[in-house]
């Protein structure tokens, strides 16, 4: 497959691409996809926009979308490495007898590693879409990721108001989510509600993304800020989806956020002592199944 980076546009408009300039667009979607998975289609699609590989529109984004289908379809790009967390499927977790329940428990077995940490932790997410993205760093450290799905519901924000007040603990809510004025504003929320639900914890909340900063620092694809959106004044001409942000980055900004409250070395430290104990179950297990 070619570089991502060394595709080149073609000068000739022409309303349907030929076979060979359909495949090359293909292989630099997979160079994309390759360097950055697990990706959502939207992010492939803003990656696509910055290399020039289609325009920055619908039309370009139902190329991308199309492209996508029919490698997976074909075979030429694997399912998973594209995340989508917006279908969920819903069923009791069953097993085949004690013996395999044991043996689950001896697999799946993690260790708290918060215990002892003197914090507590939360990520926050706009889009559903995008925790796929996220969830390998949150699952990784053992942080909860919290998807509002733009603005939170009350019913969500009452229940994690609860359980920060119940940890008694200072708490960190790292918030990422659209720049623009309802994925701010959403933001805004999220802190003002917790605070009022939980009006006796110690909340630190910031953005992480998507920043003014970021935008100017990454050179993140824009969009004009819609006018429709009641919230619009004085918030400024441009917005920024938060899928326009590289897979990569976004990940390394939430594992930077965690890592100031869980330092690498102590994370290591942790995981070690997971996987001896992971062992000492597993050794247990094995000792009861040799006396049946």
């Amino acid at each position: 497959m070619n570089q991502a980076g060394a595709y080149q546009a073609s000068p000739t408009k022409r309303t349907r691409a030929t076979k060979a300039e359909m495949q090359e667009r293909r292989s630099a979607l997979y160079d994309i996809v390759t360097a950055m998975r697990p990706m959502t289609v939207r992010q492939v699609f803003y990656q696509a926009t910055v290399r020039d590989i289609v325009e920055k529109s619908e039309a370009g984004y139902t190329k991308v979308q199309t492209d996508l289908v029919q490698m997976r379809k074909a075979g030429e790009l694997p399912y998973d490495w594209l995340a989508d967390n917006t279908r969920w499927q819903r069923r009791p977790r069953t097993f085949g007898g004690v013996q395999q329940a044991l043996d689950d428990t001896a697999r799946l077995y993690r260790k708290s590693l918060w215990a002892d940490a003197g914090s507590y932790v939360e990520i926050w997410l706009e889009k559903d879409a995008l925790s796929g993205v996220i969830l390998p760093v949150t699952s990784m450290y053992d942080v909860p990721l919290m998807v509002s799905r733009g603005y939170a519901s009350l019913s969500f924000l009452h229940s994690s108001a609860e359980y920060i007040a119940a940890v008694d603990l200072p708490t960190y809510i790292y918030h990422l989510g659209d720049f623009d004025p309802s994925g701010v504003n959403a933001g805004e929320k999220i802190e003002q509600t917790l605070r009022e639900m939980a009006p006796a914890a110690d909340i630190q909340f910031q953005r992480i993304g998507v920043t003014s900063e970021q935008i100017a620092e990454w050179s993140l694809p824009t969009r004009p800020t819609k006018q429709s959106d009641t919230r619009s004044k004085n918030f400024g001409d441009i917005s920024v989806e938060l899928d326009a942000i590289e897979p990569d980055m976004l990940r390394a900004l939430v594992e930077a956020a965690i890592q100031r409250h869980l330092p690498r070395r102590q994370f290591e430290i942790l995981k070690a002592a997971e996987e001896s104990e992971q062992l000492l179950l597993r050794s247990l297990v094995d000792g009861l199944e040799v006396a049946r």
